[in-house]
């Protein structure tokens, strides 16, 4: 320690630095020596400072908190988080979908809603959005859906004509899109929105009966929404404002918290039910399978170091614990291989040795060397064993945990994923009787507010798309974009489109 107490500066090593202020230099005016190592290490720290940011939800914001369990579903499920009187440390982070990771944060966008809980049996993670629906069923166009939301190649700009394109050619966004554009596309901070498991999960109990179920976390400060002209003036102040909502928040003692709820459904009912209950893009109706009340999560402390905490944090929905599970949901499965495997690039082969990864309970296992293997041999706990099976007392299975049989039948297929699904019917309860007229009118405003310079064969596409779910939603988002024309606000031909492409119609 030095003489005034504060600690030593050292290099990474632990060596004492002499000058934090000036470079090693042949004389006054010469150049610099190769031999001033803590230079070096300096600039190639800097160098090295970022990593690569996520290719969809690049923008978060994060905290620590506690899920306490209030109700008592142990009928439903052995996991022991959500057993009666349970509490659970967990991380929670929301993000855009997408912007870059300086895009502002009071941007019209789907949210992400990510959990992870630190269980006794391991990590359980849940990673939804804002809205019980997606704007695909099938993972094979989740890639392309993606590119819609992300920068043209040529202009390097967002791309509405591409979003609108690929909306009006895929029937199944149109529950999506609707949520989208309405209020609830632009929430004031990240307290003031729901979050949904949006898929399809299931648990299972002691005696191995199987349920489906949805996860639903209700915000309870009340849903609070901007208006885009609201949105701009925020925007024009600050880039930060959910950040700065939820780290005022939370630091000045006011924690936020989420109730959280469940639908169930029998296992068996999937078969007879008049809906595919794996399809992301559809919702379960409250009336045949009302929210149950479990408990509730708060939020009450924030991240010390954001990079450490938030950026690294990696939710993976293949992080489950005994008695929760998987459905036969196509983008759920997806899911499951791609965000650890995108964590395992973005992060290292062994992200889940970064402190916020990291189980709070034992983890023993066979994985070995690679990126950020920082802990050596502890995984096994036995340097001799660390392959299996083996002599050397090395971690072993646990029958116990073996969820029971998932009841799966058909022949192995490429099923179309267009064919055969009604598209329309619960976006126009969603239009008739959930949205107010006042919310139909910024609806129909939002939506043709988008279309300035979109091509209008592929507006009036998606016009008839809105007519089939409802002819007042045609109707209404008509009138405004109408309006936009006669304002001067549409330009169709300032975006690149093939003229000599023909125009594709609607499936």
């Amino acid at each position: 320690m030095s003489e005034n107490k504060r600690p030593n500066l050292t290099t990474s090593a632990g060596a004492p630095v002499p000058s934090n202020q000036d470079s090693l230099t042949a004389g006054e005016r010469g150049p610099l020596l190769m031999q001033d190592y803590q230079l070096i290490e300096k600039l190639a720290h800097q160098n090295r400072e970022r990593i690569p940011e996520r290719t969809v939800h690049a923008k978060g914001w994060g905290a620590h908190g506690t899920l306490k369990i209030t109700g008592d579903i142990s009928r439903y499920t052995k996991a022991k988080a959500l057993q009666p009187g349970a509490e659970t440390p967990m991380l929670a982070r929301f993000s855009t979908v997408a912007g870059e990771l300086g895009a502002a944060d009071a941007e019209r966008d789907v949210r992400g809603f990510a959990l992870k809980f630190y269980t006794e049996d391991g990590n359980w993670d849940l990673v939804g959005n804002n809205t019980p629906v997606f704007f695909v069923r099938d993972p094979y166009k989740f890639a392309d859906f993606i590119h819609t939301q992300k920068r043209h190649p040529k202009t390097n700009m967002r791309s509405p004509t591409a979003m609108w394109d690929f909306w009006s050619l895929s029937p199944e966004s149109l529950h999506q899109v609707t949520i989208l554009m309405s209020d609830r596309g632009l929430p004031v901070s990240p307290m003031h929105m729901n979050g949904y498991g949006s898929h399809t999960y299931s648990m299972w109990n002691d005696q191995g009966e199987r349920f489906w179920v949805k996860f639903h976390f209700k915000t309870e400060q009340g849903h609070k929404h901007y208006t885009n002209a609201e949105a701009e003036q925020v925007v024009g102040k600050t880039r930060e404002s959910y950040q700065e909502a939820l780290y005022n928040a939370i630091e000045g003692g006011t924690y936020p918290r989420w109730k959280m709820q469940i639908q169930v459904m029998p296992e068996m009912d999937a078969e007879t039910c008049p809906f595919n209950p794996f399809d992301l893009t559809k919702v379960w109706p409250h009336g045949d399978y009302p929210p149950i009340d479990v408990g509730y999560f708060e939020l009450n402390r924030m991240p010390e170091n954001y990079f450490a905490e938030i950026e690294n944090a990696a939710f993976s929905p293949s992080n489950i614990v005994p008695g929760i599970s998987w459905s036969p949901d196509k983008m759920l499965q997806a899911r499951i291989f791609s965000y650890a495997d995108a964590h395992r690039h973005r992060l290292g082969t062994h992200y889940e040795q970064i402190p916020v990864n990291r189980p709070h309970c034992p983890m023993h296992h066979y994985h070995k060397d690679g990126e950020m293997n920082v802990y050596g041999g502890i995984a096994t706990g036995n340097p001799n064993a660390y392959y299996e099976p083996n002599s050397f007392n090395g971690p072993v299975e646990v029958p116990a945990a073996q969820e029971p049989p998932l009841r799966i039948d058909g022949n192995a297929n490429r099923y179309d994923h267009r064919t055969g699904h009604d598209d329309y019917s619960q976006v126009r309860v969603l239009f008739e009787k959930v949205l107010e007229p006042d919310e139909k009118e910024r609806l129909f405003s939002n939506i043709a507010g988008t279309w300035a310079d979109v091509p209008e064969f592929i507006c009036e596409r998606q016009l008839g798309e809105f007519k089939k779910v409802h002819p007042d939603y045609e109707a209404g988002v008509r009138k405004a974009w109408e309006k936009v024309k006669a304002e001067g606000g549409y330009q169709p031909n300032a975006q690149p489109v093939d003229e000599n492409t023909p125009p594709v119609a609607a499936e």
